[in-house]
This record gives C-alpha cells, sequence and structure tokens, in this order.
C-alpha cells in the first residue's frame, strides 16, 4: 500500500467533525425520546446519558443516541426537576431541545439546551386518565359516581377496632419507620400487630411484584384488619407504580379494606383512588388508623357514660315509683282493714244471733227426744237383750265349725312338712353333698380334687372328686 493512500483517525476525525458542523452547525431539535443510562458527575455538574426511540406498544429500540448535558443544559435539567418534582434519571418521556455535535474524542452527540416539563407532566395525566377510563369500561365492579369512583374495597366496612395489619413497605423505607413510630407513640396506649411485606415501591417496572405481594397477602389466611400501602416521598414520576392499570384493579377488588400512605402532598395517585381510605403520608395513615380506634373508644365511654345516666335516672324514676306505690299500699291497706273490720263486725252481730237461734231450736229438739226416751226405756232394753241373745247363739256354733276346719288345715300342712323334711328326703333315695361344712346347692364351686361329704339315710361318705362332668338336669324331669 502505498503511504499516500491512508490518513490519520484523528484526520479523518476532523473531517467528519467538520462535515457534521457545516451539517447542522448551531441548528437545535425539538425531540421526543426516552431517557436511558443516565450519570450525574456532581463535581463537574454534567449530565451523561442516552436518548432513545422504542418502537410503538414495545420496547424494541429503533433509534440510540448519546447526549450530555452541561451549563445550560444543567441548569435546564434543574428547573425542569423544580417544576414536576421529577428527577432526570431513567425510563422518564421527555421533549428536549438538543443540538447535534461530534466530538474527535467523544464521537456523535446530542447536546441538551432545553427540556419542557409541561410535555412531561401531560403524558403522565393522559396515561392517568386512559388508564381510569380503562378501568371503569373493564371493571363491571369499578364505577365513576361524580368526581369520586366507587370500588369494592371502598364498599368495605372497616373493623370498629384495627389492629392486626399488612403493610407493604419498602426495606429501606423512611416512611416505614415515620409510620411505625407513629402507632407506637399512641397517646392513648393502643398495641398494633404490625405485619412488614417488602418489595420495591417506586418505578413502574416494579407493578408486577406489587400487585404479587397484595395476592401473598390475600393467600396468607391471616385475618388481617386493613393493609396499610406507605412510602416516603418523591418525585411524581417515582409514583407511576400506583398508576398502573394491575396494581389499581387488584387493589379495587381486595377483599380487605388497604388504607394508603403513599407520601405526595400535591397529588393523589390511582391507587388512592381505589383503594377504602386514602391518607397523603405514612405518619397520616398511621394517625388515621389511630383516630379511628379512638372513636370507637369514644363511642364505648359515651355509651358507657349514657348508660351510667341513664341508670341514675331510671333509679330515681323508680324509686319516686316505689315511694308512690307505697304509700298507696299504706292507704289502701289502711282502708281495707277498715271495711274488713266493719264487716267482720257485722258478721260476729250476725253469728251470734244464729247460734242463739240455733241453741234455742236443739234445745227444743232435746228436750223432744228426752221426753220420748224417758217414755220407752224398757221396750229398748227388752228388744237389746232378744238380739244379743241370738248373737251369742250364733257366735257359739260358728266356734265349733271354725276350730274344726282349722284343725283339718293344720293337720294337712303337718303332713306336707313331714314329706319334705331332709330324713324324708333321704330315706327316699336321695344324698346331701358338704363341702366344708357347708350343704351345696350346686357344683359350681368343685372341682377335680376336691374333698366331699355325701349324706345318705343311714351313713356319711368321704369322697374325693376324680371328675367333674355337667349335667343337663332332664332325668328327674316330671
Amino acid at each position: 500500500m502505498a503511504n499516500n493512500n491512508f490518513i490519520q483517525l484523528s484526520a479523518l476525525a476532523h473531517a467528519v467533525e467538520a462535515v457534521v458542523r457545516n451539517a447542522f452547525g448551531t441548528a437545535t431539535y425539538w425531540v421526543i425520546a426516552d431517557v436511558t443510562s443516565h450519570t450525574f458527575k456532581a463535581a463537574t455538574n454534567y449530565h451523561y446519558f442516552e436518548l432513545v426511540e422504542k418502537e410503538e406498544g414495545g420496547q424494541h429500540v429503533v433509534t440510540k443516541f448519546a447526549a450530555r448535558a452541561w451549563g445550560a443544559g444543567s441548569r435546564a435539567i434543574e428547573s425542569f426537576e423544580q417544576a414536576t418534582g421529577q428527577r432526570f434519571t431513567n425510563n422518564i418521556h421527555v421533549l428536549v431541545q438538543v443540538s447535534v455535535a461530534y466530538h474527535p474524542q467523544f464521537g456523535l452527540q446530542l447536546q441538551l439546551h432545553a427540556i419542557e416539563a409541561s410535555y412531561t407532566l401531560g403524558r403522565i395525566a393522559q396515561q392517568r386518565q386512559q388508564t381510569l377510563a380503562r378501568l371503569v369500561a373493564e371493571n363491571t365492579d369499578i364505577h365513576l359516581l361524580g368526581d369520586a369512583y366507587r370500588t369494592p374495597n371502598k364498599s368495605r366496612p372497616l373493623p370498629p377496632v384495627l389492629q392486626r395489619l399488612a403493610v407493604i413497605s419498602s426495606k429501606a423505607s423512611a416512611g416505614l419507620n415515620d409510620f411505625k413510630h407513629t402507632l407506637d407513640g399512641n397517646a392513648w396506649g393502643y398495641r398494633f400487630s404490625c405485619q412488614e411485606y417488602f418489595t420495591e415501591v417506586q418505578g413502574e417496572a416494579n407493578a408486577m411484584s406489587l400487585r404479587q405481594l397484595l395476592i401473598d397477602i390475600y393467600q396468607s389466611g391471616k385475618a388481617y384488619d386493613a393493609v396499610v400501602m406507605i412510602r416516603g416521598g418523591g418525585a411524581q414520576t417515582d409514583f407511576l407504580l400506583f398508576d398502573n392499570y394491575l396494581v389499581a384493579q387488584a387493589i379495587a377488588r381486595f377483599p380487605i379494606p388497604i388504607i394508603t400512605g403513599i407520601g405526595h402532598q400535591h397529588n393523589t395517585s390511582i391507587a388512592d383512588m381505589m383503594a377504602h381510605t386514602q391518607t397523603k403520608t405514612p405518619t397520616e395513615a398511621a394517625a388515621f388508623i389511630i383516630a379511628h380506634n379512638r372513636a370507637f373508644e369514644e363511642q364505648l365511654l359515651h355509651f358507657q357514660q349514657s348508660i351510667l345516666v341513664r341508670s341514675q335516672q331510671l333509679f330515681v324514676s323508680q324509686q319516686q315509683s316505689l315511694s308512690a306505690l307505697r304509700h298507696k299500699i299504706v292507704q289502701d291497706s289502711r282502708a281495707l282493714l277498715h271495711e274488713q273490720g266493719a264487716a267482720l263486725q257485722q258478721h260476729r252481730e250476725l253469728t251470734v244471733t244464729y247460734v242463739r237461734e240455733l241453741l234455742f231450736g236443739y234445745r227444743a229438739t232435746l228436750l223432744s227426744m228426752a221426753g220420748r226416751v224417758s217414755t220407752r226405756p224398757a221396750l229398748i232394753l227388752q228388744h237389746r237383750a232378744s238380739a244379743l241373745k241370738n248373737t251369742c247363739t250364733q257366735v257359739r256354733a260358728y266356734q265349733a265349725a271354725y276350730l274344726k276346719n282349722r284343725q283339718g288345715e293344720l293337720a294337712h300342712y303337718k303332713a306336707v312338712i313331714h314329706l319334705l323334711s331332709p330324713a324324708a328326703t333321704l330315706r327316699r333315695g336321695f344324698a346331701l353333698v358338704k363341702k366344708d361344712a357347708q350343704v351345696l346347692s350346686n357344683a359350681g364351686s368343685l372341682q377335680a380334687g376336691d374333698h366331699i361329704s355325701i349324706i345318705l339315710a343311714d351313713a356319711a361318705l368321704q369322697a374325693t372328686i376324680t371328675q367333674k362332668d355337667y349335667y343337663d338336669g332332664t332325668t328327674f324331669k316330671l
């Protein structure tokens, strides 16, 4: 190769630089792009990043340029962050003013001169409205009523006391510490059981992790009173996670009341709109829970006071009624005693009169009977003597027959007793069996080898059992 057929790389770079300068000069362009690979050098106030364009509805990168900002560009970024509350960082969609430059050492780059804050905010707002419209359109249980949204989660009643809490937060969240500190330091000494579920709570890329965490809470089977979703403050686009459709849908349908305190004083996320109760910060979420429990306690105290007052009023009322009743009983008793005393006096007088009349009547009857008795005693005595004589005759006749019958019965019983006596039984061929001087009626206690006595009519035999056979007793059945 001839020496004049090559040039230095720097010469080529300078040639490219001249072409780019001649082609673009100081012209600037407003472009829409996503920010990636961002780094910031605080010492030099330089921003290094890439501007990329992705295909519509996908993540495939169509175009990518290296870019940087310094000087006026860095100040434009600072103004953007102050206006939006959003850090200039990766994965934000921006409208920026840039110029094209080529540097032999750093290559082709875009230099940022200005950034339109309203574009980023408007795009976020547009995405929010689209998400809200989709939630209403695709979910029959989510409704827009005026300016508010009605969801199943909002319709679930809060328990009277919130004590068992599932808390969703990031591990390093200062908001979590504020939340727990506020709960623990409540002035009424309430105690809470907080089960922590950790995940990243910023950046839309973590939406599925947050949704899965809600599923984990539901599938844990624990009887939580409420789920508290908290995080510290941050930029508006840090809250895109809480504007995600799937997260909002899961919150709206969650079967346990959800309280949000995601740390943004100026804006309301879609998650806030779908949840049961929205608070601005973790501290306010804790304060709401404490106030809710305090309201229940105050209600109980009010009921207690009402019961006490009502009891006192009822006691006084019943005491007055009892005093009036006692007075009435005394008066009525006196009146009744007076009335019954008068009636008793009247009955006494009537009784005395009636008794006198009755006595006079019986007296006359007795005098009449006395006259009759005195005229007929002999006849009565004669009749009674005759009756007595007949009775004596009958008694003597019955006595002889009765004694004869009884003697016959006695002879019969003597014969039966003699027939059934042990001696007569033995003479008929039966025997008595004794063991240890006890007469046996059955062989249940006898075993082979036992010594027994057999008593016959004329002898007593001593025997030893060599064999025991069971007998059904059919031989002597009649």
